[in-house]
């Protein structure tokens, strides 16, 4: 149980960095960076990824994340945090790399945009049968790609490890998603 908690720890800041684009969409935050990515061009006619995923997006989550690693590094005073830790948090390296772990998070989206982009697929919108259930699944947990590529060179990457990270981040997930659609902040609840 101690491995999970420590995964679960490992991955909370990633929950801030996601809260802080959240807030940044609502409030209109850096809207300079409301670019998309793909900056509307199109592969066999159609987009590439979509409006959704913009710099803004990359950087809110990844300054937001490197924020609560941030956190971290404070609450590393505590015992019952030191316990839990898989990281060195008396460094300030590791803002830094909670900033790449937040910038992957947000890239790691990026080829699945494209797949749903490439099969009619709206941004934000859902399909029907098995693949409605694929990518509802996927859509949660697709940037953990992204910060386990990151997390190789500071961290073990177990399975198990990858298995908590992914039913830490599942569940998570879906609390943020509704609570940033009560509070205006997504369109829809998924």
């Amino acid at each position: 149980m101690q491995e999970f908690w420590s995964i679960s720890y490992l991955f909370s800041p990633l929950l801030i960095g996601l809260t802080a684009h959240g807030f940044a969409i609502k409030f209109g935050w850096f809207s300079a960076l409301v670019k998309p990515i793909d900056n509307e061009k199109t592969f066999r006619g159609k987009r590439i990824f979509g409006d959704n995923k913009t710099y803004r997006g990359i950087l809110m989550t990844a300054i937001g994340t490197a924020l609560g690693f941030g956190i971290q590094m404070f609450l590393h005073r505590f015992e019952i945090f030191r316990q839990i830790e898989l990281l060195d948090y008396q460094s300030v390296r590791v803002i830094s790399i909670g900033f790449f772990i937040g910038a992957a998070a947000m890239l790691s989206e990026l080829p699945n945009s494209f797949i749903k982009r490439q099969i009619d697929i709206a941004p934000g919108a859902t399909t029907n049968g098995i693949w409605n259930l694929f990518f509802y699944i996927f859509d949660q947990i697709d940037y953990l790609i992204g910060v386990w590529i990151v997390l190789t060179f500071y961290v073990e990457v177990t399975f198990q490890r990858i298995i908590f990270s992914v039913v830490f981040l599942f569940f998570s997930h879906q609390i943020i998603s509704l609570l940033g659609y009560w509070l205006g902040m997504r369109k829809t609840a998924r």
